[in-house]
């Protein structure tokens, strides 16, 4: 069984995580790439970056969807 890496020795910068979670939400990333990054992901970093990552992509709908209605 592999044991987990403890987060103080996990080696992803925050910027790394975003990228990390950019991708995942494309659908876009090879398996060995997830791979390697899951075992240095730090949980926190990814939960923030996913609710960054949503924020951006809902207030992008909603820019898209006023300027195709004009209001």
């Amino acid at each position: 069984m592999d044991k987990e890496i403890p987060a103080a020795q996990r080696k992803l910068s925050f910027l790394a995580t975003l990228r990390a979670v950019f991708w995942s939400f494309l659908g876009i990333r090879k398996k060995s790439d997830y791979e390697k990054d899951a075992a240095k992901l730090n949980p926190v970093h990814v939960i923030i970056a996913g609710f960054i990552g949503a924020a951006v992509f809902i207030t992008s709908l909603i820019l898209i969807v006023k300027y195709v209605v004009g209001k």
